[in-house]
Formats: C-alpha cells, sequence, structure tokens
C-alpha cells in the first residue's frame, strides 16, 4: 500500500463525543483546557455540544444526536477530512447496544490515521502536545491508488 501525507493544520478541527455516564468527564476535562480548545474549531454530538457549552461557554458546532445519527455524522466528517483529532470517552461498561457506535467511530479514525483520546490521560497528551499548536504531517493510505490497483 501506497502512503500520501496530509496536512493537519495549526487551527484543529477536534471533535467531542462521550457515552452519557461518561459527558460529565469530559466537560470536566473541557473546562480545564477551556483556554487551549477555544483557539480551536470544535464539534460534538448535539447533546454532548450543547452540556460542553453551557458548562464552558466554548463554541461548539453541534451535529445530531448520537442515537440519531451525530456518530455517524462524525464519522462521515473524518472520512471527508473535516476532523482532525477525535475526544471520544466512551464508557467501556456500557452494555452491548452502544458497541457498534464506538467500533464504527474507532475504526474510521484508524482508517484515515486521524489521532483518538479515549480517556483524560490520553486527551491531555494529545492536547498538551507541541503539535497542537503547529501544522503536522500524518500519513494516510492511498485509497484511491489502491482500490485503482485491484
Amino acid at each position: 500500500m501506497q502512503f500520501i501525507s496530509k496536512s493537519i493544520p495549526a487551527n484543529k478541527r477536534v471533535a467531542l463525543v462521550a457515552h452519557d455516564n461518561r459527558k460529565g468527564d469530559l466537560i470536566e476535562w473541557c473546562s480545564r483546557h477551556r483556554p487551549l480548545l477555544a483557539q480551536h474549531t470544535l464539534l460534538g454530538t448535539g447533546t454532548t455540544g450543547t452540556r460542553i457549552e453551557a458548562a464552558t461557554g466554548l463554541s461548539v458546532e453541534k451535529l445530531l444526536s448520537g442515537p440519531l445519527g451525530g456518530d455517524q455524522q462524525l464519522g462521515a466528517r473524518i472520512a471527508e477530512g473535516q476532523i482532525d483529532l477525535l475526544v471520544f470517552f466512551w464508557d467501556p461498561f456500557e452494555p452491548m447496544p452502544h458497541d457498534p457506535d464506538v467500533k464504527a467511530l474507532l475504526r474510521i479514525a484508524a482508517v484515515w490515521n486521524i489521532p483518538v483520546a479515549c480517556n483524560s490521560a490520553s486527551a491531555d497528551m494529545m492536547v498538551q502536545s507541541a503539535l497542537m499548536g503547529s501544522d503536522f504531517e500524518r500519513s494516510v493510505p492511498d485509497y484511491a491508488g489502491y482500490l485503482a490497483a485491484r
């Protein structure tokens, strides 16, 4: 498989999503990192984005609620190159009905080599990295070339 270089700009487009039992954790994390997050473009599923805005005053582009298709909208935006980072506080103890949502978002992020944080420790490391405020080149498989060769 061949790879191509894609740039993640200094002004990151950060997707924020959390399962119900983790929304409070994500809101607390966003509050701690409010000044840094305010420098970037934030997107979120409907309920999560609404709660983050209310608690922090950050501006969040709100998509549909997760169960109504918001998770799929985030996945589509990742595939279209419109999201640079995914912060997804998923609940590992959540019953099985949410498992496909988790797998779908994590899968599409892996397909397009998008940085992902699933808890506050990994999210802290990601946003506190020197790369957060600068352009960053990432390698992405050249799927168009791969499919054409098949």
